[in-house]
């Protein structure tokens, strides 16, 4: 896992070797052991590296390979690597490294940009082409790795985070209008292409980008989920289903150990992370390192759920490290360190307790699999539910997660920033595309391709990135996630949501870690903001810097003051913090 940034250029200007080094100085903690700037003519790429597979020098980064004219800055890993190198050793091609990086960029040679369909991984690159001048930028199915980019007079930039575009310089930052419409009313998501700052944009999941050294671009998505079952699945059953998804899941966890460091497991107390370790136990993984984090309870909000991850950890014999947060001492201090790690505003009160959670666990080991997905792929929200046999599909999604009408919207942000519903547009659009037919359906495939991507997914990359350790997701193993697209509604939301993980879960795990109310990665003091957070918060928003900028209306902040605790979002978050969060985000990033 790494960090990359680049430019290239349409105009005779040479490439801005100082702003990639100024890019590439922002994102250390993505890859604190080793870095690297190559430039020749109009192109050029910096990078830093994380050292998980192959951890000599042979693999640094940008690596040119002179005998094809190609030169790669890689993010991620590439699972089936191996096998892959042993398909093109076939075909004649001869490697000086032992990882996974030599292995995209000689794919690239022998398949070109068409090489990416057959990689099973999470994965970025940028492969500039000597001969041509040809600039190809990817990004994997789901989104698990981040890419944003900037027009610039003459060229473009990229880089693997927005604040390192920003330290590149000449970038527009005024407030976009209609990413500032989907992160008050879309649960702070999102949706590529757009970022809260207009002069900043994001490569879609699943999408090749090739730029020409005149300036012509062209994208290609080159993966898509489709729920339509084949005819031979229509008659499977529920046990069926159960033996092909566990069978998909134990691909997945096993693909995800591919590593020359440690691999260790994030483990809520779950049913998602549990499986993990139920299925590393049960390939002979002994002494899984595991890690949880929980805060002091706040009210009745209960700030961790350590009885389950204790269960867990007993049952399988983990080396299990519980790490505790007290507000005062670490959450306070520690929050604006955590905001300025975020790529983008990200409003979910769990961000800072995966932030200090990676701090502690980057001290005993550089890579984790993680439960992200599982909800958003096997139906686990309380939304999905209701969707079936729904009438007006839009109307009940958009009732369920949508943070606020449009008509509060108009009282929370200046006049300046009044349009169309364009979240609420977005949604039908995305629901009305071909390849879902079921509201269910539909559903689960925003869900997966949009709000995944840049929420759950986002969160645990930007998080854990912060202090160089590797986050893996088999959820969203792509074979394991077309799967689960193709079975029955009834079979994913049964038995309260996620029927067939729980069914399988009952074969693995002990059962009162499933049976029981739906839990979630709690932060009780932003969700109830009180104290020393309430009067940072008003003294933020009161600000001569919150008041120059003019994003939200007074009345409107002030009455979220008055009573934070009765302004929560149908998710139940803080309307409060929401506000407070991107107006901080804005500031920590010196916009």
């Amino acid at each position: 896992m790494c960090g990359l940034c680049g430019e290239i250029r349409f105009d005779d200007r040479p490439i801005d070797v100082a702003a990639l080094a100024a890019m590439s100085a922002v994102i250390v903690p993505r890859g604190p052991d080793g870095d690297g700037i190559w430039q020749q003519g109009r192109i050029g790429l910096a990078h830093r590296r994380l050292s998980i597979i192959d951890l000599s020098t042979h693999a640094a980064q940008p690596m040119v390979d002179s005998d094809l004219g190609l030169t790669i800055a890689f993010n991620g890993c590439i699972y089936n690597y191996q096998s892959l190198r042993n398909e093109l050793e076939g075909r004649g091609y001869r490697f000086f490294s032992h990882g996974d990086t030599e292995v995209v960029l000689k794919a690239f040679h022998a398949w070109g940009a068409d090489c990416v369909e057959r990689f099973h991984g999470m994965f970025v690159f940028a492969v500039a082409e000597r001969e041509t001048g040809r600039l190809t930028l990817v990004r994997d199915r789901l989104g698990i790795k981040p890419l944003y980019y900037a027009e610039i007079a003459g060229g473009v930039r990229f880089a693997s985070t927005l604040p390192a575009l920003l330290a590149g310089g000449g970038i527009a930052t005024e407030i976009d209008p209609v990413a500032l419409h989907y992160y008050m009313h879309f649960h702070a998501v999102v949706p590529a292409p757009h970022t809260i700052l207009s002069g900043v944009r994001k490569l879609p999941p699943a999408t090749i980008r090739t730029i020409e050294p005149d300036g012509r671009q062209h994208d290609r998505c080159y993966w898509d989920l489709n729920f339509e079952r084949t005819p031979a699945e229509t008659e499977l059953s529920f046990e069926d289903w159960q033996e092909r998804t566990l069978a998909a899941l134990r691909t997945a966890v096993a693909r995800r150990l591919v590593a020359d460091v440690d691999v260790g497991v994030l483990l809520s107390g779950g049913l998602d992370s549990s499986l993990i370790v139920a299925l590393l136990a049960e390939q002979g993984q002994r002494g899984i390192n595991t890690f949880s984090v929980g805060f002091e309870t706040v009210g009745a909000e209960v700030g961790d759920e350590f009885q389950y991850s204790d269960i867990i950890a007993e049952t399988f014999g983990t080396r299990h490290h519980k790490i505790r947060v007290d507000s005062a001492t670490r959450l306070l201090p520690e929050l604006p360190n955590c905001v300025r790690a975020m790529a983008e505003p990200m409003v979910s009160h769990d961000v800072i307790g995966f932030y200090l959670l990676s701090q502690e666990v980057a001290k005993h080991v550089k890579v984790v699999q993680s439960g992200q997905g599982a909800d958003e792929v096997f139906a686990g929200y309380h939304w999905y539910p209701p969707m079936i046999g729904s009438t007006d599909p839009v109307r009940d999604y958009a009732q369920a997660f949508c943070d606020r009408t449009e008509a509060e919207y108009r009282r929370v942000v200046d006049p300046r920033f009044h349009g169309a519903d364009a979240s609420r547009d977005f949604i039908a659009r995305h629901f009305a595309r071909p390849g879902a037919t079921a509201a269910v359906d539909q559903a689960l495939r925003l869900d997966q391709q949009i709000m995944l991507v840049d929420d759950p997914v986002k969160r645990v990359d930007n998080m854990t990135m912060a202090w160089g350790l590797e986050a893996r997701v088999p959820f969203l193993d792509h074979e394991l996630v077309e799967l689960a697209a193709r079975m029955p509604d009834r079979y994913k939301v049964c038995d309260e949501g996620k029927g067939v993980l729980k069914a399988i879960g009952r074969r693995l795990i002990p059962p009162a870690v499933i049976d029981r109310p739906k839990g979630y990665f709690p932060v009780p003091a932003l969700k109830y903001l009180r104290g020393e957070v309430l009067a940072q918060v008003r003294e933020l928003l009161h600000g001569e810097r919150a008041r120059t900028r003019g994003l939200f209306q007074r009345a409107y902040v002030d009455e979220l003051l008055a009573a934070p605790d009765e302004h929560l979002t149908p998710l139940r978050g803080s309307k409060l913090w929401q506000v407070a969060l991107l107006e901080m985000w804005l500031q920590e990033h010196g916009v």
